[in-house]
């Protein structure tokens, strides 16, 4: 016989006011009672203000809280994480670093505890440090996931949908509908940056303009396809090409087969008078390699790089799109401590906020001289 609901809600509430605060996925199981149903119970007593709900947590209404105490998982978990926040990005990742960097600085300015977790290079790495990071208590998390392919990023979408703390992406926008659309996000205006380099050429009279770039992450994919719309809609533009920046930029998405061409070959061979090169690195690299190859920058070629990392390090100082790196971290921890310090429902929609990225100009971009008549 199935059990009434009025019996079943009075179970949920001893329940919670017994414990203090109950994962709603742990309650459900505790009394064999489905997630769905569960949920729309714990919804009901909300909202008629005999408990509080939030971010897949149930507490009692008013009083003292009573939590209990999360323990260490196996395998030697640090202490000390129990509140506080965590922060999610791979290692060896300058770029990222940056933006944990500014979001460290605000998350500290505020008093918070801060938990960093370092996901390896591996695909799916991610996983396992965020459900350690859970284990041990924290209340808020801020990732930037690595997401090399496409379908490592979908293979992400699942489980970090149900994470059930507060959670803001660093610099990525996950795929329109997906699991994610609907999670907070702050990341960089890629389109908007590509626009700048572009335009920044263009205006100095380059029509011939090919983009060398990776083809690892969300930014490189995302920096890509905006070259793409970007170039082929100006009339301005009268050839335009996207290529790999190097052997090691990839690897692109499962069973692609993208070679890094010989970029000096390619200028020469097509007449490309403007380069748009991403990342840092990989710019100042092809910079070297065209001048060996007898193009100078910007005399032959102009060159905008993308991602200004150490792009003003160079011989020739690289003209570079800056995306906010820093402040895309301080908005993501501002966002996430907003969620955290209000109820559940009334802190507004879901936020995904771009920051527009600025441009450089500096030594490797050139007016293209007229030809003599």
């Amino acid at each position: 016989m199935r059990e009434p609901v009025d019996s079943r809600r009075k179970r949920i509430l001893s329940v919670v006011h017994a414990r203090g605060a109950v994962k709603v996925s742990s309650l459900a199981e505790e009394l064999d009672v489905s997630a769905v149903t569960l949920r729309r119970d714990v919804e009901e007593l909300a909202r008629a203000g005999m408990l509080r709900r939030g971010h897949g947590v149930v507490r009692p209404m008013g009083g003292v809280e009573r939590t209990t105490a999360v323990p260490a998982p196996r395998g030697g978990e640090p202490a000390g994480e129990g509140g506080a926040i965590a922060l999610v990005v791979p290692e060896r990742h300058s770029y990222l670093y940056e933006t944990l960097h500014g979001a460290r600085t605000a998350l500290e300015a505020a008093g918070e505890h801060i938990t960093l977790r370092i996901a390896p290079q591996a695909a799916g790495a991610e996983r396992p440090q965020v459900e350690r990071a859970l284990a041990a208590g924290v209340r808020g998390l801020l990732i930037a996931p690595r997401w090399r392919s496409r379908a490592g990023e979908e293979a992400d979408y699942g489980w970090l949908s149900e994470v059930e703390v507060p959670t803001v992406l660093m610099e990525r926008r996950p795929r329109a509908g997906s699991a994610l659309h609907a999670l907070d996000s702050v990341c960089t205006d890629h389109w908007y940056g590509i626009h700048l380099a572009v335009d920044h050429l263009v205006s100095l009279g380059h029509r011939r303009i090919v983009l060398a770039a990776r083809n690892d992450s969300p930014t490189a994919r995302s920096i890509r396809a905006a070259f793409a719309e970007i170039a082929g809609a100006r009339p301005e533009v009268e050839d335009w090409a996207v290529v790999l920046s190097s052997p090691t930029a990839g690897p692109g998405e499962p069973g692609s087969r993208e070679e890094a061409p010989d970029l000096a070959a390619l200028v020469h061979g097509r007449g490309f008078t403007g380069a748009v090169l991403h990342g840092d690195e990989d710019a100042l690299m092809l910079v070297q390699k065209l001048a060996e190859n007898g193009i100078r920058v910007p005399r032959d070629c102009s060159v905008v790089a993308y991602d200004d990392v150490v792009a003003a390090l160079g011989s020739t100082s690289l003209t570079a799109v800056a995306p906010p790196r820093g402040e895309i971290g301080r908005a993501a921890a501002e966002l996430l401590m907003h969620r955290l310090a209000h109820p559940p429902g009334t802190t507004g929609p879901v936020r995904r906020v771009e920051l527009l990225p600025g441009l450089e100009v500096r030594g490797s971009t050139q007016e293209l001289p007229h030809p003599a008549h």
